[in-house]
């Protein structure tokens, strides 16, 4: 049956030919009338909306409106042969990242997947397997690893995946180290591998081939010490950890010297009760996920809050449940907004002149 339908695939879609796809960031077709941007008039704006990733509805016909006869065909054919014959579009989207050629890579676990948006080939990809034969259960984190393919952090498989360029696994790093990975992130520098392990109330450090280097940290509420911590990011040489149960981000070394921290435990906008991702843009600041109030709260890199944006729903600029956060050379913040199902992009526009 495979064969008969993968002929029948190119048969279908040589005569679509003529109807090439392009990869749309806004689904309905049209961006928010006026623009959608914070803060609002007569501020000048920093951020500003640039549309969501859902799935293959992000993929339309170039000559617009309905969708080409190509989609339409994928649409059936995942129907046959799709993973786990759901909708090709994201679940329950953890944390992501965009590689060196432009994908935006989104670990998803809901379709127990990596989701993958090609905007230059115009596809979308969905990677299923942490070994072959063997299903993903709870991706998390994913980073690249410095050669050309990527790190996945398993919360439940409890150790991290190797994938090559294509998605295909090549192996493992952290079993019997790790009990419940979450956050990934990577030193560009050096090439070592930082992992929060939740369910350890630690930091793994882990070499480019995969050894155990060190562990940060303990369970406590102490400078250096964790509870609960999840999502991580790396930049200007500090490493961003989202210490979820002590409702605070924790700046360190690399080696694990606390350095300072972001946020205090509220139960007010702009305070910190459940953060979870954290990333930073090129002019320092620190962008943090408050999963509870359903926002994206904005810091300056000395720890002073700037701007709050979002609240509950599920309309622009809204988000309902959301998880990681990462930015790309682009000026584009990423957030996965968990319980949407979907990926909001939002462009940062600078500093005001």
């Amino acid at each position: 049956m495979k064969p008969i339908a993968g002929i029948f695939l190119v048969v279908l879609l040589a005569g679509c030919a003529t109807a090439p796809v392009e990869m749309h960031y806004f689904p309905d077709g049209s961006a928010p009338e006026n623009g959608l941007a914070w803060p609002g008039p007569p501020e000048a704006a920093r951020l500003s909306y640039a549309g969501e990733l859902i799935g293959e509805v992000n993929f339309r016909n170039v000559e617009g409106g309905e969708d080409g006869a190509a989609i339409k065909v994928l649409r059936w054919i995942a129907g046959i042969a799709g993973s786990k014959g759901q909708a090709r579009e994201l679940i329950r989207p953890q944390s992501g990242m965009v590689d060196d050629v432009g994908r935006i890579l989104i670990t998803d676990a809901g379709r127990q997947a990596v989701v993958v948006f090609d905007e230059v080939q115009a596809s979308l990809d969905i990677w299923d397997e942490a070994r072959p034969g063997e299903s993903f259960l709870s991706p998390v984190g994913i980073v690249g690893d410095g050669s050309g393919g990527y790190l996945v952090a398993d919360a439940d498989i409890g150790h991290l995946v190797r994938l090559d360029a294509s998605g295909a696994p090549t192996g493992q790093v952290g079993q019997g180290t790790l009990q419940r990975p979450t956050g990934l992130t990577r030193d560009p520098e050096t090439g070592e591998v930082f992992v929060a392990d939740s369910a350890a109330h630690d930091i793994k450090v882990f070499s480019e081939q995969g050894s155990l280097l060190r562990t940060l940290g303990q369970r406590g509420t102490e400078a250096g010490q964790f509870n609960g911590p999840t999502h991580l990011s790396f930049a200007h040489g500090r490493l961003y950890v989202t210490d979820t149960l002590n409702s605070r981000i924790q700046i360190l070394s690399p080696e694990g010297e606390s350095l300072s921290t972001i946020g205090q435990r509220g139960l007010f906008v702009g305070n910190l009760v459940r953060p979870k991702g954290v990333a930073t843009d090129r002019d320092g600041h620190v962008y943090v996920i408050e999963s509870y109030f359903d926002h994206i709260l904005v810091f300056s890199e000395s720890g002073e809050l700037l701007l709050p944006i979002g609240g509950t729903g599920n309309g622009a600029g809204q988000f309902f449940l959301p998880a990681g956060a990462w930015t790309d050379g682009e000026n584009r913040l990423f957030v996965a907004d968990m319980f949407n199902g979907r990926v909001v992009v939002l462009d940062y526009l600078g500093e005001a002149p």
